[in-house]
C-alpha cells in the first residue's frame, strides 16, 4: 500500500513539474516572439527615418563637385526616371557650394520623353546657373536615351572601352496570328475607330499600319538627331553611318566627336573641376517605395500589360 501511494505522489510530481516545464517553454517562446515583433517594429521605424532624412537638403558647408547618377532603363518609376534625375540635377546645382556637377552615366537608353525632359532641364539649368559647369562622366555604356541625355552636358568624358552611340529609335512587339491559328484560336476584337486596333499583336500586321509606325520613328529619330547636332555642334565628325544605330568604343566616340575626352569621376572632379570632394546627390526610391511597389503591384497583371501594351512603346 505504501509502495502505490509513492508511486502515485511520484506520478503526481512528475505530471506537475512536466507541465510547469511546457508553460515555461509556452511563456519563453512567446517572449522571443514578441522581443524579435518588437526589434522588427523599431528596425521598420529607423529606416522609414533613414529614408525621409535622405530626401531633405543635400547642402554642405565644403566646396565640392555635385554627382548625380543616371543608372540602368530611362523610364518613369524607376530610379533613372526623369523625376528623379531632374529633381537630383536642381538641388545639385542649387546648392552654393557646388562648384561643378557631374552626370555619371551607365543607361542603355528608355523611353524617348523621359530622355528629352531630362536633357532639357540641363539646359535649362545650365542658363540659370552659367558659372557652374555640367560634364557627363560615361562608364561602361552610354547608348541611345542615355547619350541623348549626355549630349546636354557642356562635355562628355567616356573611357576607352566605353560602350557610345546607338543613334534611333526602335519599336518592337510580338505576332501571335501564326500560333492562334494552329491551336484554332479565333480573335473577335472591336474597335470604335478604325485605326484603334493598330499593332494589337493578335491581328496580323497591315502594310499600311508599319508605314504609319516607320513615319512615326522616323520623327522621332529626326528629334534625336536634332538634339545631338545641337548639343555636340562642331565638335562632331559627321560620317555616313553616324546617326544609323551603330555603337562605337569610347576611344572611336572622341574621334568622331561624339565624347571630347578620357575621364572617371574622380578624375574629373579633381583635375576638370577642381573639387575633388564628391557629394551624391542622386535620388534614389525610398524603402517606403519599394515596399508599396512590392504590395501594390500585381505581378501578373504586370506582365500581361507588358505583353499587350508596353512592347509597342518607342524607345531609345
Amino acid at each position: 500500500m505504501t509502495d502505490g501511494n509513492g508511486s502515485w505522489e511520484r506520478d503526481l510530481v512528475t505530471k506537475l513539474a512536466s507541465e510547469a516545464l511546457k508553460e515555461q517553454r509556452r511563456r519563453r517562446r512567446w517572449g522571443i516572439f514578441f522581443k524579435l515583433l518588437t526589434f522588427a517594429y523599431i528596425t521598420f521605424v529607423l529606416i522609414l527615418a533613414m529614408d525621409w532624412s535622405n530626401r531633405g537638403d543635400f547642402s554642405t558647408s565644403k566646396k565640392h563637385t555635385a554627382m548625380v547618377e543616371l543608372s540602368g532603363v530611362i523610364a518613369p518609376g524607376s530610379d533613372a526616371s526623369a523625376e528623379k534625375v531632374t529633381a537630383s540635377l536642381q538641388a545639385a546645382f542649387k546648392d552654393k557650394n557646388t562648384q561643378g556637377v557631374i552626370m555619371r552615366i551607365n543607361s542603355p537608353g528608355g523611353s524617348p520623353v523621359q530622355a528629352q525632359t531630362i536633357y532639357d532641364e540641363m539646359k535649362r539649368l545650365r542658363k540659370k546657373y552659367p558659372d557652374i559647369p555640367l560634364y557627363a562622366v560615361v562608364e561602361d555604356i552610354c547608348a541611345s536615351g542615355g547619350y541623348f541625355v549626355a549630349v546636354g552636358a557642356d562635355r562628355i568624358y567616356v573611357g576607352k572601352a566605353s560602350i557610345v552611340g546607338s543613334i534611333g529609335v526602335l519599336m518592337n512587339g510580338f505576332g501571335f496570328t501564326g500560333l492562334m491559328d494552329k491551336i484554332g484560336v479565333e480573335r473577335r476584337l472591336i474597335t470604335a475607330g478604325k485605326n484603334k486596333g493598330m499593332l494589337d499583336p493578335f491581328s496580323p500586321l497591315e502594310a499600311k499600319d508599319k508605314t504609319y509606325i516607320s513615319g512615326m520613328m522616323e520623327d522621332i529619330h529626326r528629334q534625336f538627331i536634332d538634339v545631338v547636332k545641337e548639343g555636340r555642334g562642331k565638335r562632331l565628325k559627321e560620317t555616313p553611318d553616324m546617326f544609323s544605330g551603330l555603337i562605337w568604343t569610347g576611344e572611336k566616340s572622341v574621334e568622331l566627336g561624339l565624347a571630347d575626352g578620357y575621364g572617371s569621376l574622380d578624375s574629373v572632379a579633381r583635375d576638370v573641376i577642381k573639387a575633388e570632394d564628391i557629394v551624391d546627390y542622386t535620388m534614389k526610391e525610398g524603402f517606403a517605395e519599394k515596399v508599396a511597389k512590392r504590395f501594390g503591384a500585381s505581378v501578373a497583371s504586370s506582365l500581361w500589360d507588358y505583353a499587350l501594351r508596353a512592347q509597342w512603346a518607342p524607345s531609345f
